[in-house]
């Protein structure tokens, strides 16, 4: 890998990890449906223009309208607003953490809809993840409230989302050009959220950190960050840009630390280690080098790319 494409994958970990500082400076002011409305809305059309720039075919964004629709759920509009609600009561670096069971999640939902194995490998993977989010619960950096509970417990349903979200995308990838697909999936996920976000509209303008963390995060974390992947797939392959997974959670801990003064505690520490280490065995990086597919990791639903907030 040369430099260049080291200090790639070292700034999409780093813009990924941001998107949940962003996220938790935002949606207590605007609330987590209208921030996500705005970010896939924004970030789609940014997409978009970049889709017609590059003139790359844009018909299956009307033929194939159903797809993207569930595509978009599944994969941002779900996950995205339950990330927002869960941190709207834990801190943003903890809600990067749990966010990096996704991996653990895609194995499973792939085990029992796609007929993959599940060796011991996996199942010791497995064991390790519960025991790293274990880990966080009983050390975490805030009180352990019901809240708190039911927000972790949201963190990790949007993992399961986009457990399923990866599947999806996975079959629509094989004749949809990436970043077209990266296109259907937020204007997919802006449309199923319209309803939810102009019931939930906010009394207030809110504040210049929150627009800015607005902009940061839709412009930034998912078109800028998009730009950003499909590049290194191409240069490095799916396989070594699958390392951003182990870059995401530290700078999502490192951002909520320097700007919002959240703590780095032990149970946090601990507890990444674990997660970290159960996805290394659940996803068998090694094995997977051999069968890999470019096309198919490319995809907006796969492992690297679904880790941002």
């Amino acid at each position: 890998m040369s430099l260049r494409d080291l200090a790639g994958l070292v700034l999409l970990g780093a813009i990924w990890g941001a998107s949940f500082l962003f996220i938790r400076v935002a949606a207590p002011a605007v609330g987590p449906a209208l921030l996500m409305e705005l970010r896939v809305l924004l970030a789609g059309l940014a997409l978009l223009a970049c889709v017609v720039a590059l003139r790359l075919p844009v018909g299956a964004l009307r033929s194939r309208w159903k797809q993207f629709l569930v595509l978009g759920t599944l994969n941002a509009a779900v996950p995205f607003t339950l990330i927002a609600a869960s941190e709207l009561h834990i801190p943003a670096g903890l809600a990067a953490i749990l966010n990096s069971t996704t991996p653990i999640w895609t194995a499973i939902v792939s085990a029992l809809r796609l007929g993959e194995a599940f060796p011991p490998r996996r199942i010791l993977g497995l064991g390790l993840g519960v025991v790293g989010v274990a880990t966080l619960m009983g050390w975490s950096p805030v009180p352990l409230t019901l809240k708190v509970v039911l927000a972790v417990g949201a963190s990790l349903l949007a993992a399961v989302f986009y457990a399923f979200g990866s599947v999806y995308a996975a079959r629509m990838s094989r004749d949809v050009p990436p970043l077209v697909l990266a296109v259907g999936q937020q204007l997919g996920a802006a449309t199923v959220l319209l309803p939810l976000a102009g019931a939930t509209l906010p009394d207030a303008w809110p504040g210049p950190a929150a627009v800015y963390s607005i902009l940061g995060l839709s412009f930034l974390c998912t078109a800028v960050a998009y730009l950003i992947y499909f590049p290194l797939i191409a240069r490095v392959g799916p396989t070594r840009t699958l390392s951003v997974t182990y870059l995401v959670p530290v700078s999502g801990i490192l951002w909520g630390a320097i700007f919002l003064g959240e703590p780095i505690t032990p149970g946090m520490v601990g507890g990444l280690v674990l997660i970290l280490v159960s996805v290394l065995f659940v996803t068998d990086v090694r094995a997977r080098a051999a069968r890999s597919d470019p096309a198919r990791a490319a995809a907006p639903g796969t492992a690297a790319s679904r880790l941002r907030g």
